[in-house]
């Protein structure tokens, strides 16, 4: 059971990171870069993060419910929720900003994709939230339980 809950937790933990410093410092570091550079390197920079993210919160979700199942508190599910609320809000809130940021006959300098930029950074910063909200919650169950 402990190595499920540090599973839960350091998966869940590396996720928010990789998720606030995307949030705090990679896209507005982007941005001040110029539009025109900023959705040059949004691609890779996405395609990296997304498999990265994709396993990390798929881990720490079923780490989490494993732990809510085999005896833990009942807040290991609700840290097992928060985590993986971030994969369907990607898919219905995050992932049609990326298609269009994404579409190779985007207008790279254009006002549009300084705007799609601008509001990927806002979804992305639900998504830091989320994940650290629930790295708190699974790091305070980790030492209280």
């Amino acid at each position: 059971m402990e190595i499920l809950e540090i599973i839960a937790i350091l998966a869940c933990s590396i996720f928010a990171g990789a998720a606030i410093y995307g949030t705090v410092v990679e896209h507005p570091a982007r941005l001040a870069c110029g539009t025109e550079l900023a959705a040059t390197v949004f691609g890779p920079s996405y395609k990296r993060a997304a498999v990265m993210q994709a396993s990390l919160a798929l881990l720490a979700t079923l780490a989490g419910v494993a732990v809510a199942i085999n005896g833990g508190a009942g807040l290991w599910f609700v840290g097992a929720c928060l985590i993986f609320s971030v994969v369907p809000f990607t898919f219905l809130g995050i992932m049609p900003t990326n298609k269009r940021l994404l579409d190779p006959a985007r207008d790279r300098t254009s006002e549009e994709t300084q705007v799609l930029l601008e509001k990927w950074g806002r979804l992305h910063a639900v998504r830091s939230v989320s994940s650290f909200a629930a790295s708190i919650l699974y790091v305070y169950l980790g030492v209280t339980t």
